[in-house]
């Protein structure tokens, strides 16, 4: 299966990102250029990786009839290294506070092995042309 988006140039540090019929926008603090209008890409990459996370979550205790009542997930990150990159992402699932506990570890399992964590644990190659 091949998914496809378009990402075009608004302005300034602004852009659109189209997928399916959706549109998100992307721009970068003030303090970075931006006029701080919408997250920046590498908030979204790691907000991708916390919202796939709670999906696996929500799909597991929906599977075994339990409420997703107080599931929350969240995220920090960390930039650095050269070159600049994500260096560190912790993930944090708080899970519903009546899922019985001899299913944590199941639900956790679940959560860990969503689309995007499995895409960073073996990345894909990345090719980045230009248009003639």
């Amino acid at each position: 299966m091949t998914e496809d988006l378009a990402v075009r140039h608004l302005s300034g540090d602004r852009f659109a990102i189209d997928i399916r019929g959706h549109t998100i926008t992307v721009d970068q603090p003030v303090d970075a250029g931006g006029d701080d209008t919408a997250p920046t890409p590498t908030e979204l990459f790691v907000a991708g990786l916390a919202s796939c996370v709670a999906f696996y979550a929500r799909r597991y205790l929906a599977r075994h009839d339990l409420s997703a009542h107080g599931l929350t997930v969240a995220a920090t990150y960390e930039v650095g290294g050269r070159p600049t990159r994500v260096t560190k992402i912790s993930v944090r699932i708080t899970p519903p506070a009546d899922l019985p506990t001899d299913r944590r570890d199941a639900f956790l399992a679940v959560a860990t092995h969503c689309t995007v964590h499995n895409t960073l644990d073996e990345p894909p190659p990345v090719e980045i042309s230009c248009n003639p």
